[in-house]
């Protein structure tokens, strides 16, 4: 957001910024500067000066400087726009219009806001009525006591598909909302095709989610019913609410995480409140789906080294895999995750209910590098014992590294993981100079092997891929006309035409970079259904997906005519073919991404250093990317 000029020193100038650093930091007046103990070290001795002439303040022992604004960001965990918004009011100033469509597009969502803290106080009040025994009942056996339910607003949606779909609608037209209103807010079931509106949440404990200002923007439900389709459903994307730019609890865990120093990430609604009734107020979750980049963003503003909470099993290792791969590319110095991971079978909010606050404080203290895990990650999946294997795990390291966006963040991990790879085979052996991670890009000879394995996902030493049929060869994907975003919908148009493909390969799928937001969005879910409801038919795929409102994306993916030619990604097609089909397309998007990767560190070390050296190296991998999607057949 931009001001007009002089707002914000006006602003400044009537904010004394010791009047809001002495609230934080107990300050003693030395000539015209104030000193106390930094609020951003551990100090005995007071380093920390305001100067109210200047308007800014300075910590010696951190080194942190800044103005009134920049110290609200970083002590009360706020943007920039949520600071400046603060001090206005404190100032008596108006916050000034953006441009001249801002105040109309305000009006609109204040209007949604309003009709959503209708509707929580209509959960809240079904709650405590005759038809919430269930749902209290429900909460009761979770351990939470009343306190913890009125300080998270959690509430109860009546009515089922058998009896009354519409309590909410009928509350809300009772106080003048129309049905277009509900249904732009995500409260109602509207629509051309829908005969009679209904509710969009019925018979389910409700938890609303409130935006980093605590206003309700959106609800997340549980199901109470062993029958429903989908066990939690979240708010359709609206105005006010975008899953993947928001965390719940961010609003409350804010003060808590600067106060701890960190911030811990859980997989769901009820971990977090239970973490919260055992005295654990610094936890945040995810809203239905994998971490996003926004979500980690949000993270890394509330503290450095968030941690990452995930069930110690199989799904949950997953899950933490995941989200090493999704980091990667975002990783810069001082910045990173930590992951700690629960005993098999416990959840976050189980272990507080049965051994207290502590067991689980126990568990946060040994939260793993991220390094670790990128280390256990590619490292677990199989045996090292052959010159081949071990060879493919070099190359599957180096493609791990090479992600990594930072060019000195990159360069530390390339050592100690060549210091990792030198005692895991063996301690005698010394880390190659030629290949292995070198300092600037990775060696390209190795992707002339035919990769991977026809059962049981990729990376596990074996190196079986399906031959190229007739058919596969006058595919879209032999003919190089693709691209990476073609490559991604061929995978996914697969998987939703023959979901059974998700026994074995899931975890590939899982761990593939797929950059098109929509098409990540749609494979993370289809990964999170599988992982709850295998083995699936492809009906009940898309009816999984049709309650979580991703239906419409898989409907274009099978609209379009972009893959009328790849016969192997239709629900006509042998299992044998969709199998070759899927194998070959995952080959070749995996080494796609690993080459890009590989282009861009030799950008960097010609931009770093123009040698010829550089620029032949440059030049050989720029035009063997060219040449992976040539007419020549897949793989």
């Amino acid at each position: 957001m931009s001001f007009p000029k002089g707002f914000l020193d006006e602003l400044k100038g009537r904010i004394r910024v010791s009047e809001v650093v002495g609230r934080k930091v107990k300050l003693i007046r030395r000539g015209r500067e104030f000193v106390g103990l930094s609020p951003f070290t551990n100090e005995k001795s007071p380093s920390f000066t305001v100067n109210d002439d200047k308007q800014f303040y300075h910590c010696f022992s951190s080194g942190e400087h800044g103005d009134v604004i920049k110290f609200l960001e970083k002590t009360e965990n706020l943007s920039f726009i949520e600071a400046v918004e603060r001090l206005a009011a404190e100032a008596g100033m108006e916050m000034p219009e953006r441009d001249p469509f801002a105040a109309e597009r305000d009006k609109e969502a204040a209007t949604l806001i309003d009709v959503m803290e209708m509707a929580a106080q209509f959960f809240r009040q079904k709650l405590q009525e005759g038809a919430g025994a269930e749902a209290r009942a429900y909460l009761d056996r979770r351990g939470l006591k009343g306190k913890t339910i009125d300080d998270f607003g959690i509430g109860y949606a009546p009515g089922d598909d058998r009896s009354d779909r519409t309590s909410l609608l009928k509350y809300l037209k009772s106080k003048n909302i129309t049905v277009e209103q509900m249904a732009e807010a995500g409260l109602v079931i509207a629509g051309a095709d829908i005969a009679e509106p209904y509710d969009r949440f019925r018979n389910r404990v409700i938890f609303p989610i409130a935006d980093a200002r605590g206003r309700v923007i959106a609800f997340g439900g549980r199901a109470l019913s062993p029958d429903a389709k989908a066990k939690y459903l979240n708010s359709p994307e609206t105005p006010l609410f975008h899953k993947g730019r928001l965390l719940y609890n961010l609003d409350r865990a804010r003060k808590p995480a600067h106060d701890e120093g960190t911030v811990i990430a859980v997989e769901g609604y009820m971990d977090v409140v239970g973490l919260a009734q055992g005295g654990i107020h610094n936890a945040v979750a995810p809203l239905g789906t994998a971490l996003t980049e926004d979500q980690i963003g949000l993270l890394w503003r509330m503290t450095p080294e968030p941690i990452l909470c995930f069930d110690g099993d199989k799904a949950g290792l997953r899950a933490a895999y995941r989200a090493v791969e999704r980091v990667l590319p975002m990783l810069k110095p001082g910045h990173s995750l930590r992951f700690a991971l629960l005993p098999e079978g416990k959840d976050p909010d189980d272990l507080v209910r049965e051994e207290g606050g502590d067991a689980m404080r126990e568990i946060l203290a040994k939260a793993r590098p991220l390094s670790d895990m990128l280390w256990e990650k590619e490292t677990s999946t199989g045996a090292w014992d052959t010159p081949e294997r071990r060879a493919k795990l070099e190359a599957d390291l180096e493609a791990a590294v090479a992600a990594i966006g930072d060019p000195k963040v990159r360069g530390h991990y390339a050592q100690a993981l060549r210091e990792r790879v030198s005692k895991f085979f063996g301690g005698g052996r010394s880390a190659p100079r030629q290949g292995g991670f070198p300092r600037s890009g990775f060696r390209n000879e190795r992707f002339g092997n035919k990769p991977f394995k026809g059962r049981g996902g990729f990376g596990r030493g074996e190196t079986y891929m399906p031959p190229v049929t007739p058919e596969l060869r006058r595919s879209a994907l032999a003919s190089g006309s693709l691209g990476e975003q073609g490559r991604e919908g061929l995978m996914l148009l697969t998987l939703l035409n023959h979901p059974d493909l998700l026994e074995n390969y899931a975890e590939d799928i899982s761990r593939i970079q797929i950059k098109t937001p929509a098409l990540d969005r749609l494979r993370n879910e289809i990964i999170d259904i599988a992982a709850l409801h295998a083995p699936l038919e492809r009906e009940a795929l898309k009816g999984h997906l049709l309650s979580r409102d991703l239906a419409e994306i898989a409907r274009r993916l099978e609209a379009g005519s972009a893959f009328r030619s790849d016969p192997f990604a239709w629900p006509d097609a042998a299992p044998e073919e969709a199998e070759a089909g899927f194998l070959h397309t995952l080959a070749r998007h995996r080494r796609a991404i690993v080459l890009e990767a590989e282009l861009k560190a030799a950008e960097r070390a010609l931009a770093e250093e123009m040698t010829e050296e550089n620029y032949a190296r440059f030049r050989a991998i720029q035009e063997q990317l060219e040449r992976s999607d040539a007419a020549d057949g897949p793989g």
